[in-house]
């Protein structure tokens, strides 16, 4: 073997655990999306939880308010679809892109309920309500801060696949940049 030859192997030995290490650390950033989809997921899933529990409990109270409750309803059961698909690939730009959408719609709905809730004080102070809101706030503050983790995630993916020459395997395997929530 010629020492032309010698040096073509070694450069292809380098450039294939080169490929191989880039992707795996590529692999790990995504697993580590996922992995704080995971903890937004479960804030999500508490905050479900609570706006049913609430909207049970205000079906009676604000009959007369049937439509915003409605609403509300409707605006969750879409946020919901909206994070089912984001969690299916919590690296797809697009689907983080809807889902903060349906959150946005959410929220303007949730705040809706709770301007209703304001006007009447005793209604909020009573039992079930009053714990039901106090769920759906710390759920809220629960999703506040895995969002946060999950951006936290995503920047060190981002910048990753943005970055030469890893980014030369981004389109030979098909990596994805990350959305923001």
């Amino acid at each position: 073997m010629s020492g032309e030859q010698i040096t073509l192997l070694a450069l292809a030995a380098v450039l294939m655990f080169w490929t191989v290490g880039a992707y795996n650390r590529l692999v790990l950033l995504r697993g580590a999306i996922a992995g704080a989809w995971a903890k937004v997921d479960e804030a999500l899933q508490q905050r479900g939880v609570a706006a049913e529990a609430l909207l049970a409990a205000l079906r009676e109270p604000l009959a007369a308010e049937q439509d915003a409750l409605a609403a509300w309803q409707a605006t969750l059961a879409e946020a919901a679809r909206a994070a089912a698909t984001l969690g299916a690939r919590p690296v797809v730009q697009a689907h983080a892109v809807a889902w903060v959408a349906a959150e946005a719609v959410l929220a303007a709905a949730a705040s809706r309920v709770f301007a209703l809730l304001e006007q009447q004080a005793e209604l909020r102070q009573r039992q079930p309500v009053a714990g039901q809101v106090l769920a759906w706030q710390e759920a809220g503050k629960r999703l506040r801060f895995a969002r946060q983790l999950f951006n936290e995630a995503a920047v060190p993916y981002d910048e990753a696949i943005a970055t030469f020459p890893t980014n030369l395997l981004v389109r030979v395997f098909r990596f994805e940049a990350a959305g923001r929530l």
